[in-house]
């Protein structure tokens, strides 16, 4: 068996006697106001654990992804990142410059005939 320690704050107390306060009917007594704020009290809490439930496994997922893209970093040698050659990126400009060049002298030749 689960031991229920849930103490709620005084700040989370107060928010619920607002929202009790704020939604009070006329004709309503204070021990009603009183027992709807408990039942807000039990809510928010109840909803600040599961977002800590929620951050803990995402906490989890994160750190396993990690682990993941480490391992399968650590297992691919350097060598296979490495065998992008730089010599074909390097003729692109000079491909790119002699094709201006001839569409200028194209251009040229065309405009004064």
């Amino acid at each position: 068996m689960k031991k229920n320690n849930t103490t709620i704050s005084s700040e989370t107390q107060q928010q619920a006697m607002q929202v009790a306060k704020s939604t009070q009917k006329p004709g309503q007594t204070k021990e009603q106001t009183k027992l709807i704020a408990l039942g807000i009290e039990k809510g928010i809490a109840e909803y600040k654990k599961r977002q800590k439930q929620k951050a803990r496994e995402a906490d989890k997922l994160k750190k396993r992804s990690q682990k993941q893209k480490q391992s399968v970093a650590e297992s691919v040698p350097n060598d296979v990142a490495e065998t992008e050659t730089p010599s074909n990126s390097s003729k692109l400009p000079w491909v790119l410059l002699v094709v201006s060049w001839i569409g200028f002298v194209a251009y040229v030749a065309l405009t004064t005939a």
